[in-house]
């Protein structure tokens, strides 16, 4: 097994977390990246980055809130030459379904002399456990644009998985890994299933895309909602309404069901303090 860190770029994030929590407990050595840890990774301080790629063989990159904010894709690419510089052997990149900014960002990963792995994700199932969401599933509704606008939603446990399995394994080198669940839905069946996982009904409400950003707005402030909001009208349009093979492909095994995040979720108490 090597002995040189895995560097996990947003080590406190959705994926981040998951991904450097499964890199540890495989016995990986794992340099988490974030603003707050001991050898810090902050991607608005360029200055941080030489020494947390100093001695890493290889490194998960995920921008945070995404890869469409201004300026992220030119950081991206001063992160790739930084980590050719630094000797990097693979970088293993997050990007996001239908995004023409992300596709920006894969390019430059392409291009940077660097072996690379991308995986491109579908929506995350854990934005309404974790994230903005959560909070609208707690009071029972489920409040998103799109109208009936299929998405084959996934379970971010899974994103980890091929993740890890790009970083410490061999045949992951140059590929796009496009990641979905197994299964198209809709925003209302998935207020369905996560209604019958927590006991209690959780109703579709079909917004506006000006009254998406006004809820993330509240929650992460004007600038954060602009950009969701140009994603949402971007992604939420069906251009996302497939699914693919890229979990299989990338580890062998099918893709979690939404409903068996839903259970889980519920089990583990993510919604305990639902009324």
């Amino acid at each position: 097994m090597q002995t040189e860190p895995i560097l996990v770029i947003g080590a406190t994030g959705k994926t981040g977390l998951r991904v450097a929590n499964i890199l540890t407990q495989k016995g990986y050595a794992v340099r988490r990246g974030s603003r707050g840890a001991a050898i810090p990774f902050d991607w608005d301080k360029p200055e941080t980055w030489s020494r947390a790629l100093d001695g890493v063989s290889k490194a998960y990159v995920t921008y945070f809130p995404d890869i469409a904010m201004p300026g992220a894709v030119e950081k991206v690419e001063a992160l790739c030459a930084a980590a050719k510089g630094a000797g990097i052997e693979r970088l293993v990149m997050l990007t996001g379904r239908g995004e023409h900014h992300a596709r920006r960002g894969e390019d430059v990963v392409r291009a940077s002399g660097v072996d690379f792995t991308l995986i491109r994700a579908a929506w995350f199932a854990q934005n309404f456990s974790e994230g903005y969401l959560r909070d609208p599933i707690l009071a029972g509704v489920l409040p998103m644009p799109g109208g009936d606008v299929l998405e084959p939603i996934i379970d971010i446990d899974d994103i980890a998985d091929v993740a890890a399995a790009a970083l410490t394994e061999d045949g992951h080198s140059g590929e796009l890994y496009e990641v979905t669940g197994p299964r198209l839905m809709t925003f209302a069946q998935m207020a369905e299933d996560l209604g019958t996982a927590i006991g209690r009904p959780v109703r579709h409400v079909p917004i506006r895309f000006e009254d998406f950003r006004a809820s993330v707005a509240e929650a992460a402030g004007p600038f954060i909602a602009d950009i969701f909001e140009a994603i949402a009208r971007e992604t939420l349009d069906g251009r996302n309404a497939h699914v693919t093979d890229g979990v299989e492909r990338a580890i062998g095994r099918k893709p979690r069901d939404f409903s068996t995040f839903a259970a889980d979720a519920a089990r583990a108490g993510v919604w305990s303090d639902a009324a």
